[in-house]
């Protein structure tokens, strides 16, 4: 099945609906592909062999892979009351997140946390936040200055770790980073790469007590003590902080019962935001700099412009609507290696895509990968082109052919955070600092967890310009 961008595309809708192409056992042989030892490579290939509509079992379990952004559309906006995510992946993930808004299967407690939680995530409110940002990336610049000779390799995945808990500290909990966070982020990065292989081969069930699964549920409790030992302070002395902690724990359901969070969701929401805030902009940096790195072109057209804007001071948070490159550069990197590159739903009732049956209780697989990849949508796509993103090129793009942060009522909550965030921190590393890759360094591979790491971390010469 061929994309068709098309205005009449939903033409394929008359007549009766037909079954989802599927992968056979003998042609995933015969193809030599295999989603347990390359999950990338296995997506990839369905699409390529069968289109944008297909099915395949994952140890027994049936999904629908979809990469067309109509049918994206039907899902999470169109028909959205068909689809919930009580799916695999966010099952998978649920002892760790509990309630909170990621993996909440929806309905009438999720509507009301959306309704609480929004009004802390707008724009205007993230703007509040923006000085903690630059000042935590301009204290790490100092450090290194004093730490690392010019052209020192230094893996800034480790760093930009670091970084994203001082910010999401800061701006969360009027915190500074210590032990505690660290062992935070320990204790996350165990439960990433369990849940990791887990996803893989979901055998035995998490409630079986083998070394692997009390391994996490180990690295869950010092999540939680991590999180309610803010919570607590927070709530035993209130003080004068005007932190998300503070927001949250002061909102109100002014459209339904006019209350506040339980402590226990309140608990489930922050640990939430704690681990999207972490883990997804650790991710999105290292791939921001590595991509930079190899490609010193476009380094130089961002050097070039944040010396024009800037004029060698801390950017703020205005300048980002004066500095589109740097934008564009996040774009591009978010389209490659987007960290939440993979969202399931579940079809509550049966369904008709593109032409196609979709059964009731069917696992919906969405994969911002394969789809940011996909030919008739981006051109060249395995390329690293910012000036994709420039409004001239962007014309005309489907909206959903491009979703690093979900799409419809349940798109990210953080989007504008996270977007501030790697914007700010960007500009405030360039206009100091330029990156280059190691000589005889092998490329950096992606690592399918539940989100995408770089493997192995992201080893760059850092110097001073």
């Amino acid at each position: 099945m061929t994309l068709d961008l098309s205005p009449d595309s939903g033409a394929r809708d008359a007549g009766p609906p037909v079954p989802v192409p599927a992968v056979g056992l003998a042609e995933r042989l015969r193809g030599g592909v295999s989603f347990r030892r390359d999950q990338l490579g296995f997506l990839q290939w369905a699409a390529r062999t069968h289109g944008d509509i297909v099915r395949f079992r994952l140890f027994g379990i049936p999904m629908i892979m979809l990469n067309h952004p109509d049918h994206i559309y039907r899902v999470l906006v169109e028909q959205r009351t068909k689809y919930d995510k009580d799916a695999l992946l966010y099952r998978l993930v649920r002892p760790v997140l509990r309630d909170g808004l990621i993996g909440n299967p929806g309905g009438e407690l999720w509507q009301r946390q959306r309704r609480l939680m929004q009004p802390s995530f707008r724009p205007v409110i993230v703007a509040r936040f923006a000085e903690n940002m630059t000042d935590e990336t301009t204290a790490m610049l100092e450090r290194w200055e004093r730490q690392y000779a010019p052209g020192t390799v230094v893996n800034v995945h480790e760093e930009f770790g670091e970084l994203a808990l001082r910010i999401v500290n800061r701006s969360l909990f009027s915190a500074r980073v210590g032990r505690a966070a660290r062992d935070f982020a320990e204790a996350f990065t165990e439960a990433n790469a369990l849940l990791g292989r887990f996803f893989t081969f979901p055998f035995p069930p998490l409630t079986v007590p083998t070394p692997a699964h009390r391994r996490l549920r180990r690295a869950i409790d010092r999540m939680d003590a991590f999180v309610a030992s803010f919570v607590q302070r927070r709530t035993a002395e209130p003080g004068d902080e005007v932190d998300l902690l503070t927001l949250l724990m002061n909102a109100v359901d002014e459209d339904g019962d006019g209350r506040g969070m339980e402590p226990e969701q309140l608990h489930h929401e922050v640990l939430n935001l704690v681990v999207g805030a972490y883990e997804t902009t650790t991710n999105a940096l290292s791939w921001i700099f590595y991509l930079l790195a190899a490609h010193p072109e476009v380094e130089r057209k961002l050097h070039e412009e944040a010396d024009a804007v800037l004029g060698g001071r801390v950017p703020r948070f205005e300048d980002m609507a004066r500095t589109p490159y740097a934008r564009s550069v996040v774009e591009e990197t978010l389209r490659l290696y987007s960290p939440a590159w993979q969202f399931m739903r579940r079809a509550r009732t049966e369904d008709r895509i593109g032409g196609f049956h979709i059964p009731a209780r069917s696992n919906i697989y969405l994969n911002s990968y394969v789809l940011h990849r996909h030919p008739q949508l981006w051109d060249d796509p395995e390329s690293f082109d910012p000036g994709r993103f420039s409004p001239e090129r962007s014309a005309g793009r489907p909206r959903h052919a491009y979703m690093p942060f979900g799409g419809g009522e349940r798109v990210c909550i953080g989007q504008h955070f996270a977007l501030t965030e790697l914007h700010l921190v960007l500009l405030t590393l360039v206009r100091r600092h330029r990156f280059r890759l190691p000589p005889g360094q092998p490329p950096v591979r992606p690592q399918p967890l539940i989100t995408l790491h770089p493997e192995g971390g992201v080893p760059l010469e850092v110097h001073p310009r």
